[in-house]
């Protein structure tokens, strides 16, 4: 590239970091490099200034400096090679397979299992979106393609889309709030009011630790967010089933609102709840024990809507025993939300 260039962003790309965006295209850019073009203002998107972990949405416009695909001099000898995706192994074929709960011509839907990421990063070798190639099933648009996604330790319901028009509907769908996405949470102590509305906006952390923080509204990245929840069940004033509805998509957004919302951290969360996540039981993991349940949206076919459960994955089962909670129940409290 000679001259400044804009690039529009697709779905396939939307809802990624903006640095790993910029890494998978330009292998030759270090996160230093990254850094410093968009501190100078040499990479906006939008026509304005952005920070490397700027999440993407399609149609988004990236501009781009003149030659930012050369290495520079001083790096050259250290600039990694071009990878291609990596072959997907038999195993993680014969795993990805056993996920799908849901399959037909312009959709496939799994059940995450907890601990995986969707897409790669820094240090995250195995992930979702490199094992796709091992769903495209004959189809003729090859791998389906990622339209959302889910915490690397949150489990349950992943929708992928078959082809790119479906991909553009579901995404649409999910842009819009058209998707009605209830998750199961087990959370320590028990909410002051047993059912309501967390409005609380979100701001990321400085620093690289990635935290979601909750953040006064006049501050300048602060993000709305929304969650709907009620009690499903109590545990001796121990622990309190919640099913939550995010009415927005914040990165971390149900953790942050149960530990500082609630004041009622998730199991698990170390994270956001510190040792006030864990509680003492032997059926009690240690895990994250907060899964994306089900998901209503319209089908992309536009014949009726796409409505899949994802059951308890093995250690939220368990505690679910421990505590005598019915984890075949199917509490929906938002009927007319």
């Amino acid at each position: 590239m000679s001259a400044v260039t804009e690039l529009k962003i697709k779905v396939d790309d939307a809802d990624q970091r903006l640095d790993r965006w910029l890494k998978r295209r330009f292998p030759v850019l270090n996160q230093g490099r990254i850094e410093k073009l968009l501190r100078t203002g040499q990479i906006r998107v939008d026509g304005k200034r952005v920070k490397s972990s700027h999440r993407l949405e399609p149609d988004q416009t990236v501009r781009l400096p003149p030659r930012i695909e050369e290495v520079p001099a001083e790096v050259a000898d250290a600039a990694p090679a071009i990878r291609e995706r990596r072959p997907v192994t038999d195993a993680d074929a014969k795993a990805i397979r056993s996920w799908v709960i849901y399959k037909d011509d312009d959709v496939i839907v799994l059940d995450k299992p907890p601990g995986l990421a969707v897409q790669g990063g820094t240090g995250t070798e195995r992930h979702i979106d490199g094992m796709l190639e091992a769903l495209e099933f004959d189809h003729l648009e090859g791998r389906p393609k990622l339209v959302h996604r889910l915490d690397r330790d949150t489990s349950g319901v992943l929708v992928l889309a078959r082809g790119a028009k479906n991909a553009q509907r579901l995404a649409d769908s999910f842009r819009h709030r058209n998707a009605r996405k209830l998750y199961w949470a087990l959370v320590v102590g028990q909410p002051k009011l047993a059912r309501g509305k967390i409005d609380l906006a979100l701001a990321k952390e400085a620093g690289p630790s990635g935290f979601e923080r909750v953040a006064s509204g006049d501050e300048g990245d602060a993000k709305r967010a929304i969650t709907l929840y009620d009690t499903v069940d109590l545990a001796a004033g121990r622990c309190t089933w919640l099913v939550m509805w995010p009415r927005t998509g914040r990165t971390h957004q149900l953790r942050v609102h149960c530990a500082d919302g609630l004041g009622t951290p998730i199991v698990g969360d170390g994270k956001y709840g510190g040792g006030e996540s864990r509680i003492q039981g032997e059926g009690i993991s240690g895990k994250l024990h907060l899964h994306a349940r089900s998901i209503e949206l319209p089908h992309p076919s536009g014949k009726g809507m796409l409505k899949i459960k994802a059951p308890l994955p093995p250690h939220m089962r368990k505690t679910w025993e421990f505590f005598g909670f019915d984890a075949n129940a199917n509490p929906d409290p938002f009927p007319d939300a």
